[in-house]
């Protein structure tokens, strides 16, 4: 069970001029981004992981009546929060390396014993995670790069959870895998979600956001367009509000 944080976006601002937002992401829920491309999504989610400092407004992570403000990247993981970025090939893998080292590159404190590394903790690590996201790869020496593009995002997927995070942000994480991989993916998240952890979730991919998440923020212009729940959240009013339009 995860440790149940709140994350607040207070007035923020994600362009010069632009109107402030104010949202929170709750324990347990998933979080839907959606809008054209360059439409300030993206952007949204890079400042709530602390990538990016808006131009105004704050984003503060709650937890146990106690309130932290993101201010760095570094921040934003001390406190639980985790990102998965975007483009796996240029911000995610290390190509040269394996893929249990690629697994464990985030969390090589947890393989010490004694002051040793030790590497039977960190296969063992990996083993638990590969089944969980059923990774499909020959042996964990073996380079990142054998793995197809599906199995080498569950490693990235993988050495995410390994931080241990209370809050998932995701960048279209399904983005050029197979659709077997695809269900896989969308059955983790919801299981994260069960457990208590709040997840956002960026996708180019309208329906995906419909399938899997609770909520759906649209944005236009680096602005909220519009935010629907339930009934509300389907393919029509999502691309009408893209293009602001009514449905």
């Amino acid at each position: 069970m995860v440790s149940a944080i709140t994350l607040h976006a207070r007035n923020l601002v994600l362009r010069p001029g632009g109107q402030p937002l104010n949202q929170t992401i709750r324990p347990g829920e998933i979080v839907g981004l959606a809008g054209l491309d360059g439409h300030g999504q993206e952007r949204f989610l890079e400042v709530l992981a602390g990538l990016h400092t808006p131009h105004a407004g704050e984003v503060r992570l709650e937890r146990g009546g106690q309130q932290t403000v993101i201010t760095s990247f570094r921040r934003a993981v001390d406190n639980g929060i985790t990102y998965l970025p975007r483009d796996r090939r240029a911000t995610g893998i290390f190509p040269t390396q394996s893929v249990l080292d690629n697994f464990a590159i985030s969390t090589v404190g947890k393989d010490a014993r004694f002051g040793i590394l030790s590497f039977r903790n960190r296969r063992k690590r990996y083993e638990g995670f590969r089944e969980r996201l059923s990774i499909n790869a020959p042996r964990p020496d073996a380079p990142i790069t054998t793995l197809s593009g599906g199995n080498q995002q569950k490693v990235l997927l993988a050495r995410a959870l390994a931080l241990e995070p209370d809050m998932l942000l995701l960048n279209d994480p399904t983005r050029g895998v197979d659709v077997a991989t695809r269900h896989v993916l969308y059955d983790v998240f919801r299981g994260l979600a069960r457990e208590g952890m709040g997840l956002v979730v960026l996708s180019s991919e309208i329906e995906e956001i419909l399938v899997l998440c609770n909520r759906v923020l649209v944005f236009r212009d680096f602005e909220l367009a519009a935010e629907m729940s339930g009934d509300a959240m389907t393919t029509e009013t999502v691309i009408a509000a893209m293009f602001g339009r009514a449905a």
